[in-house]
């Protein structure tokens, strides 16, 4: 059968879609760990990156994020009312805005141990299969930013 010209609209053959409704799954899962310590998706991951380097520029915490400041500016306000993080004014360029993990906010890290290993049951794929879709993924998110 001859493909048409509306052919490509249709929703099994768009990529952006399993990846959106995946992505929506996955976060869904998170959901009661996440209740757990009173984070959203978006707080957590903001936290991992803040455990992982405790100091950040907003400009490169919404760089490894892939977050705009709108979006990254009411969760750091969230986290900042929780008692995790402390945003500041840079000494030397006062319009550069830095968050640094508090002395709660690293404690949390030990309560959210545990979310990566609970997470991982959760996740219908062998070791091998969420390696290639993590490569996948971070090339196409590379592929995306050198546009």
């Amino acid at each position: 059968m001859k493909e048409t010209r509306y052919d490509r609209l249709k929703l099994s053959r768009q990529l952006c879609f399993p990846l959106y409704a995946a992505s929506r799954e996955v976060i869904r899962q998170y959901r009661p760990y996440l209740d757990a310590l009173d984070l959203t998706y978006t707080q957590y991951i903001t936290m991992m990156v803040l455990w992982e380097h405790e100091r950040q520029s907003v400009k490169d915490l919404g760089a490894q994020l892939f977050l705009d400041s709108g979006t990254l500016t009411p969760v750091l306000k969230s986290l900042e009312a929780k008692g995790y993080v402390r945003r500041t004014r840079g000494e030397q360029d006062e319009r550069l805005l830095i968050v640094d993990l508090t002395e709660e906010g690293r404690a949390l890290r030990d309560k959210a141990a545990s979310v990566p290993q609970q997470m991982a049951s959760c996740i219908r794929l062998s070791r091998e299969e969420a390696a290639t879709l993590y490569k996948l993924l971070y090339k196409l998110l590379r592929t995306e930013n050198d546009l």
